[in-house]
């Protein structure tokens, strides 16, 4: 079992800054999340998340993956993180547990991104800092693949989100307040850009402002477990088949979920298709370059409940953000 680690935390003054591209006018600061706001993660990566954790909690207890994968569950509904409970309930080093659950030798055929989207970064006026619980290794990873690290002028990763000697990842509203202290932006300048609902949720009353992402919510996340109850016979770890999909959102429509349980699962949709396997490996196979999503594929379409109170905005993708600026108040 890895022993805690005893080496000092870093704090949130450590992350590195750029001088970023684009237009960095105006007086917004944009906080982005990466997975499933900048890119696909729920294509593969997501996936491969969840066998990677899964895989991790089975060897520290010395279990078989149904009960491992029964107990991340349980640590990411009571500490908001599977890693949090790992290392309270038995004492495992964070990044040994994150570059196990982020090791992926193929990541430039991993990611996906849509056309267009540094352009449209570098267009969106105003400050931009990544801000995700992912490790700083794998997020500056994808950055580099998807050809946007240098629209943001600084990368704040789980490492960074050490607070008086606690970890405190997203949506913790102490790290948060912290990290625009450092920088001197007041809450109301913040914009926080987020796939996942509850996060945003949290941060309602702080006075930052909100923008749901919500183009790449289509597969059950790995560490984001879903709140309606999946098929009896449906393995609980790694589940991305077509049927089990389906069969979870015929249960949604069957029990009528409302938003108090849609909140729970902070996905909250499923894909109603999935790209063909073999479509998705052949893309994959031409090279290191990020697989761009064509222009002429078919939408996959989400179940998405209506902007709750507490979202500003809504949207597809970065490309809408811009549009969408005067929604936020920018």
């Amino acid at each position: 079992m890895p022993t805690p680690t005893q080496t000092p935390r870093p704090s949130l003054r450590g992350a590195r800054r750029r001088r970023p591209a684009g237009d960095n006018s105006g007086r917004t600061v944009w906080l982005f999340d990466l997975d499933n706001t900048l890119h696909d993660a729920s294509h593969a990566i997501f996936p491969a998340i969840n066998r990677l954790m899964t895989a991790y909690v089975a060897r520290v207890i010395g279990c078989d993956e149904a009960t491992a994968s029964e107990m991340r569950v349980k640590y990411w509904q009571r500490y908001g993180a599977t890693l949090l409970g790992m290392i309270r309930h038995h004492g495992v080093d964070p990044a040994d547990f994150l570059r196990a659950a982020h090791d992926f030798p193929e990541l430039a055929q991993m990611v996906r991104v849509q056309r267009g989207l540094a352009a449209h970064l570098m267009r969106l006026p105003g400050r931009k800092i990544l801000v995700t619980n992912a490790p700083a290794q794998y997020a500056r990873a994808v950055l580099r693949v998807a050809g946007i690290a240098h629209c943001f002028e600084r990368v704040v990763a789980v490492e960074d989100m050490w607070v008086h000697g606690h970890l405190r990842p997203k949506p913790d509203r102490r790290m948060l307040r912290r990290l625009l202290a450092q920088h001197g932006v007041a809450p109301h300048r913040a914009v926080l850009v987020e796939d996942t609902l509850s996060h945003l949720k949290r941060y309602a009353g702080t006075g930052i402002r909100t923008a749901w992402v919500t183009g790449y919510l289509r597969t059950l996340a790995p560490s984001r477990p879903h709140a309606v109850p999946l098929p009896a016979d449906a393995a609980v770890a790694g589940v991305s088949g077509d049927a089990v999909l389906r069969s979870t959102l015929d249960a949604e429509d069957r029990q009528r979920a409302g938003h108090a349980a849609q909140e729970r699962s902070v996905t909250l949709v499923a894909a109603e298709t999935q790209d063909p396997p073999a479509a998705a490996a052949q893309g994959a196979a031409g090279g290191t370059a990020p697989q761009a999503l064509p222009a002429s594929a078919p939408r996959v379409r989400a179940r998405i409940v209506n902007r709750p109170g507490y979202v500003d905005v809504k949207v597809q993708s970065m490309h809408q953000l811009k549009q969408r600026m005067r929604g936020i108040g920018s």
